[in-house]
């Protein structure tokens, strides 16, 4: 490859190029690689910005469960609208949940497809602990992820890929996607992780994101001592499982996720606007933890993955001013 070639000299290097196919970028202009977003909820993109003066499970019940249990019917709409605004954000490869809505999730890998983007994508399973239009019966639930993950892989013209033949090639890939343990039983979680092993999927959820949600989930599995232990003793924490925030995990939790070398999607913006906490991000990586950004639409206010680091810094900046007005106490 030639570098740092004079303009008057293009054209011999460019003889055997079409000019159509050829973009000569200005002064102004660069070329960096597609960013990845590692935690989106594609549904929820029309509602960012939406009812960040309540808790986590309150924005869950009131707003964002009711809203997507509509989702059958504007499903192409909001999701052409989802993948095009990230897309334009610079993120070429996305973590997606969708609902648990299968026809629906079909739609959005259609979408995917048509603009270019490459994701993994996740049809959402959720059996208790829901709005009735939204609470699948586990058999149902099984059936219609292992549907899914049969359309993903037949349309990407691989076959199933029980037999290591998925290319790299394919745009989507299918992600086990149990929204997280409130709404999901040990039986599901079990079934899960199951259909995970067979096709060789990873895993996407959520974990210890505010302390409600953790003191709900404990009661709900009262013979594990930890939220990660859920995970951990039903089969969804292994090393192709990524946990989504992380905001009050503990340093026993940490090095459980280290043992089962799971990753952390951190995505400062929904951390702040809707009042979680800040993640010790530094803890996690001096424990060698694979840590990467999300924006969390729509608990985060942004579709851009450009405003995660800027949300991050102004969290470590808060940090410091804390510890030094502390030290002065």
């Amino acid at each position: 490859m030639d570098r740092n070639v004079a303009f008057n000299q293009l054209d011999r290097l460019l003889a055997d190029f079409s000019r159509e196919n050829v973009l000569v970028l200005n002064d102004d202009q660069f070329i960096i690689p597609g960013l990845i977003g590692t935690h989106i909820h594609a549904p929820q993109y029309s509602y960012r910005g939406n009812g960040h003066d309540i808790s986590l499970l309150q924005w869950l019940d009131t707003l964002i469960l009711p809203y997507e249990s509509q989702y059958p019917s504007h499903a192409r709409h909001i999701y052409t609208k989802s993948v095009a605004r990230s897309l334009r954000n610079g993120t070429t490869s996305a973590c997606l949940f969708a609902t648990i809505y299968l026809k629906a999730t079909k739609e959005l890998v259609n979408v995917i497809r048509e603009q270019g983007q490459r994701a993994y994508v996740g049809k959402v399973n959720m059996n208790q602990n829901s709005p009735a239009s939204l609470t699948e019966t586990t058999e149902s639930s099984v059936t219609d992820t292992h549907a899914f993950i049969v359309y993903v892989e037949t349309t990407n013209n691989t076959g199933p890929s029980t037999s290591a033949n998925r290319t790299t090639k394919s745009l989507v890939t299918p992600f086990i996607t149990p929204s997280f343990a409130i709404s999901c039983t040990s039986n599901l979680l079990t079934e899960l992780d199951s259909l995970a092993a067979e096709y060789k999927l990873p895993i996407q959820s959520h974990l210890c994101e505010t302390p409600h949600e953790i003191a709900f989930i404990l009661l709900l599995f009262p013979g594990l001592a930890d939220y990660t232990s859920i995970y951990a003793d039903h089969g969804p924490l292994t090393n192709r499982s990524i946990m989504a925030h992380c905001v009050h995990i503990t340093d026993q939790e940490l090095a459980m996720m280290k043992d089962r070398n799971a990753g952390v999607p951190h995505c400062p913006n929904s951390n702040f606007t809707i009042r979680s906490g800040m993640a010790h991000v530094r803890r996690m990586l001096d424990m060698d933890i694979r840590v990467a950004l999300g924006t969390d639409v729509a608990g985060g206010s942004s579709s851009s993955i450009l405003e995660a680091p800027r949300r991050r810094r102004c969290g470590c900046r808060s940090c410091s001013i804390w510890r030094r007005w502390a030290a002065r106490m």
